[in-house]
């Protein structure tokens, strides 16, 4: 196998992905305000060589009926929730190697404006920065909280396709690789005859003018995607170059992984175009005894009321409300698709009841895969599951923070680079060349978006204007 993607998930708030941790008096997450508490992390996380920091995020909070749920408020769970494009400039003036993948939405501002935020990211990280796409998470809040209506799943995808394309005609259109002159005896900062207009008429968007920050290392920033529902898959075999899933049941998630794989096929890119990274939590321990005695302390901290309360804050879905021994009545959501689908069955499979779901739920998290034990042992089961699923790599999630990571860095990974599974430093500058190789900054050719690219539209396309 070759080395894999490490990387660290993080939302702007307090807990990990399962139960209320912050109780904890080890654990530090209540310190999510403090930019030091940042800081520390993302160095701790440099120096052990992780690839990236992955942030989570959402506008949405847990409510049913729309009053918010007493236990999310309680405990910490999906409320509160900070901006993390907020931290990045201090995180990554703090560090020189770590990569950041960032979320932002594609229903809440105008594309202009999120093109221009995530290039100047580039520029202050020196090109180590993604985007992660979302259309939307917690929709229905999300939605109410900025004075919208929710829009359906579907169509929120068709806009993101609009949104998405916007987006790659101003950072790949707008400026020559070569428009910066920066002549001061002459006072030439730009050449204009290299610096051109783009003019976008689509179904949801529209724009005339020009991206106003020159060139970043990357371009276009490392575009991520997460979501495993038909239509976020046909998104991402388009536009996504990483894709973050679910983990759980090994079986099903190597299905996704392979229909993810088929999209990018159908998209007319290559299957390994897109490298696709596991939601996991890993508790290592010395012994196994250390481990699951960690396991066991997670799990009394993780309450049947919370789970339900997250899976509602996600899904829309009440679990609270219905038959606890019949399966999920609800069949389709709006919001968190992929959650919902997670637990309908199919494939020989019988749907789960009600109370297994929120059992479930409780102790495997919004992102599904533990695995614990020693560091050979959890070696051994991350092996076992690559094998079976073809993953490229793991988003590894927090019980305590930051005694998690601790444990993973120091039981975990030696054992991982001892078989070649983990890189021991690392490969290239930008985010893109991290994951994709040396010599690999920008968008591929086989991207459609680099047949927007300054200098390279070919007839029929629509790419700039201006100076063309």
């Amino acid at each position: 196998m070759d080395p894999l993607i490490l990387g660290i998930f993080q939302y702007i708030g307090p807990n990990g992905t399962i139960g209320s941790a912050w109780q904890h008096p080890d654990d530090e997450s209540a310190n999510f305000t403090s930019v030091k508490h940042w800081t520390r992390l993302a160095q701790r996380f440099e120096q052990a060589k992780f690839d990236l920091l992955f942030f989570a995020d959402s506008y949405g909070f847990p409510v049913i009926d729309d009053e918010l749920i007493p236990a999310a408020v309680r405990e910490g769970r999906g409320i509160p929730q900070g901006d993390p494009v907020a931290v990045i400039a201090a995180v990554a003036a703090a560090t020189e190697r770590l990569g950041f993948i960032v979320t932002a939405s594609t229903t809440v501002e105008p594309p202009a404006a999120n093109a221009r935020r995530f290039s100047t990211l580039d520029h202050f990280t020196d090109g180590r920065i993604g985007w992660n796409i979302v259309t939307g998470s917690s929709g229905a809040t999300a939605a109410r909280l900025m004075g919208k209506p929710l829009i359906a799943h579907d169509e929120r995808y068709d806009m993101a396709d609009d949104y998405v394309e916007l987006s790659l005609k101003l950072w790949e259109g707008s400026w020559d690789d070569d428009a910066l002159v920066l002549d001061k005896e002459r006072n030439v900062y730009a050449d204009p005859a290299k610096v051109h207009m783009i003019h976008h008429e689509g179904p949801y968007f529209r724009a005339d003018g020009v991206l106003t920050m020159p060139p970043s290392r990357q371009r276009t920033p490392l575009l991520v995607q997460a979501g495993t529902s038909g239509r976020g898959m046909q998104f991402a075999g388009k536009h996504a170059e990483v894709v973050f899933v679910a983990g759980g049941d090994p079986e099903r998630v190597a299905r996704n992984i392979a229909a993810i794989r088929q999209a990018a096929v159908e998209a007319g890119r290559a299957p390994d175009s897109i490298k696709i990274l596991v939601g996991a939590l890993f508790l290592a321990g010395a012994t196994s005894g250390d481990a699951r005695l960690t396991h066991e302390r997670m799990l009394a901290m993780s309450t049947s009321e919370a789970a339900a309360a997250i899976f509602a804050g996600n899904t829309g879905v009440d679990l609270m409300s219905m038959d606890p021994d019949k399966p999920l009545t609800e069949q389709h959501t709006e919001q968190g698709l992929s959650n919902l689908q997670r637990y309908l069955g199919g494939n020989g499979t019988p749907a789960p009841t009600v109370r297994e779901i929120i059992e479930d739920f409780r102790v495997t998290g919004i992102n599904g895969s533990v695995f614990v034990g020693s560091g050979v042992e959890i070696a051994d089961q991350v092996e076992e599951f690559v094998r079976i699923t073809d993953a490229d790599g793991f988003l590894i999630q927090p019980h305590l923070t930051p005694g998690t990571y601790d444990d993973v860095i120091e039981h975990l990974l030696p054992e991982l680079r001892a078989r070649g599974l983990a890189r021991d430093e690392y490969v290239g500058d930008t985010l893109r060349e991290r994951i994709f190789g040396v010599g690999n900054a920008h968008l591929p050719e086989s991207h459609h978006g680099a047949k927007y690219r300054a200098g390279t539209a070919r007839p029929g396309e629509l790419s700039v204007g201006g100076t063309r």
